[in-house]
């Protein structure tokens, strides 16, 4: 694996020993039965958790991005978010958070209030105008995803339509990046590719054989596969029932060049770390 960094809260990751993101949904309508936290001691229970089991990032969303997701407004996302980055804040301390929203006046509020580490957009600035300027002026690591449409139409409306799937998934990027840089925008990018939004169980499945073109772009790249319907649609199963499977899927990310690791299960991920560096020597 290429050496990779990122500066979160001040402190230096190398990334050439790959890290966990741990999701902390503070939503009722995750796709995940077991994440869903709108609870204050459910979330910071699970805070708790991800961080004794090894998580690097804290990555806290109130709106569920799962395909056909129903419309959170701006006020609740803002009122969530806000009510569990206080708390999480109160109890932990200045942990490195990541903040998942894809709306720019939400970002502002967790990065210039709570020091949030990192803002995690899953839409590209493509569903906020203000984003990509927002994002400039705060600074802070910006994890740049592939999407097409919006959680709710990203599997309809021919979004999973290409007429070159990869070259255009690549062009995404490069032109995001260009358009970040021409902005002034000077903190780590993280490449996202996206795998469940605006795609097909057998794109996914090219993705994740090909992950290793993303790192044309010298930058790190995310993974976010945990539990989702590209391994359980492909094995007659559920959410609930596809940890196992998660961490196979991810054992193949990291072979390919993941950096990161997004997941609802710490402890698993972890281990498949551990597993990989053991098989490669490190």
């Amino acid at each position: 694996m290429n050496s990779k960094n990122i500066v979160l809260n001040g402190k230096f990751v190398d990334l050439s020993n790959p890290i966990v993101m741990a999701i902390v949904n503070i939503t009722p309508d995750s796709f995940y039965s077991g994440n869903r936290c709108l609870d204050e001691k459910l979330f910071l229970s699970a805070t708790e958790k991800a961080l004794q089991e090894g998580a690097t990032i804290i990555d806290i969303g109130a709106y569920s991005t799962r395909p056909g997701a129903p419309i959170v407004t701006e006020t609740e996302e803002l009122e969530r978010i806000s009510g569990a980055l206080k708390s999480i804040r109160k109890h932990f301390g200045n942990i490195p958070i990541s903040v998942d929203t894809f709306r720019s006046a939400v970002a502002t509020c967790a990065v210039q209030e709570f020091d949030i580490a990192v803002i995690n957009d899953v839409s590209g600035g493509e569903l906020d105008e203000e984003m990509f300027n927002t994002v400039a002026k705060l600074n802070v690591p910006y994890i740049l995803m592939h999407m097409r449409g919006t959680p709710q139409t990203m599997q309809k409306n021919n979004n999973t339509q290409y007429n070159n799937f990869l070259p255009e998934v690549l062009q995404y990027f490069a032109q995001k990046i260009e358009l970040l840089r021409a902005l002034n925008f000077t903190k780590e990018i993280i490449i996202d590719p996206g795998f469940g939004f605006a795609k097909t169980i057998e794109q996914n499945y090219e993705l994740l054989r090909n992950l290793s073109i993303f790192d044309t772009f010298n930058m790190p790249i995310l993974v976010g596969v945990s539990r989702k319907s590209m391994i359980y649609k492909l094995l007659n199963s559920s959410p609930e029932e596809s940890l196992s499977a998660t961490a196979a899927v991810n054992m193949l990310a990291l072979e390919q060049g993941a950096h990161i690791l997004r997941v609802h299960d710490v402890k698993a991920a972890m281990e498949v770390i551990a597993l990989y560096k053991a098989y490669k020597g490190n």
